[in-house]
């Protein structure tokens, strides 16, 4: 079964804009897990637009009482550049996966993965840090397949792949969707022959996932923007369960 962790930025954002604590994080994380949701996932980015620190240890917190409580396993993800910074966060947060994120000053939103013909370099000392405080590591990354032959070098864990692309195309046309999707598959078939894990994310929703849910060997998407969007339509519960829904489905 494919994993849904759901990213939370927006709601950070949402409070930010206005100050105070509404809407409170930890509750509408609540509410994602309490709909079946499998993670959380945050991106504390440097300027704290979103997430801010406190939340990286409130949402901490908040999961290891919510496993103890139910007796599940949820899952804590943090993104981010891979800097000092976010290297010493998350050492002191102790996630179980870390997601390494290539960061443009002044994006919108994360964009591209890394070009490892020269970022590994930056890359891997990073990445041995967090592999030997047992966190599982991740990096973004797109499907050209002569950059994904240098992953295994790395060492990371998984690969998440960016799926911009196959969103775009999936809005254009199902057609151009089950175009995009072909070098996906490509690049995951070439990605599992080296034992590396597979995840995904961006702006996959309940209309696109049945179709990528398929892409061989993927463990884990991980969604923000917009299932927030959809659960301004239907609401924050019913939308993590139609995205769960449409994990599940045959294309």
């Amino acid at each position: 079964m494919v994993h849904l962790s759901v990213n939370v930025n927006k709601v950070a954002t949402l409070r930010n804009s206005r100050g105070g604590n509404h809407p409170d994080l930890v509750h509408i994380s609540r509410l994602v897990l309490d709909a079946g949701a499998h993670g959380i996932t945050v991106h504390p980015r440097e300027d704290e637009r979103h997430i801010k620190r406190s939340d990286v240890f409130a949402l901490k917190k908040f999961i290891q009482e919510y496993n103890a409580k139910t007796g599940r396993k949820i899952e804590y993800n943090m993104e981010g550049e891979p800097s000092q910074r976010f290297l010493d966060l998350v050492l002191e947060a102790k996630p179980d996966q870390a997601t390494l994120v290539p960061v443009t000053p002044g994006e919108i939103t994360s964009d591209h993965g890394f070009n490892l013909s020269k970022d590994s370099a930056g890359l891997i000392p990073i990445l041995q840090t967090l592999k030997s405080a047992g966190i599982r590591t991740s990096i973004f990354m797109e499907t050209e397949l002569k950059n994904l032959e240098l992953v295994q070098n790395t060492g990371a864990d998984r690969v998440e792949f960016y799926t911009g692309p196959y969103a775009h195309a999936f809005d254009q046309s199902t057609d151009q969707g089950k175009i995009s999707f072909l070098s996906f598959k490509k690049a995951a078939e070439a990605l599992l022959s080296t034992g590396v894990g597979i995840n995904a994310g961006h702006d996959l929703d309940h209309f696109n996932l049945p179709l990528f849910s398929q892409l061989p060997g993927l463990q884990e998407v991980s969604i923000g923007h917009r299932l927030m969007s959809y659960a301004l339509e239907i609401g924050i519960s019913s939308a993590v369960s139609e995205y769960l829904k449409a994990l599940s489905q045959a294309p």
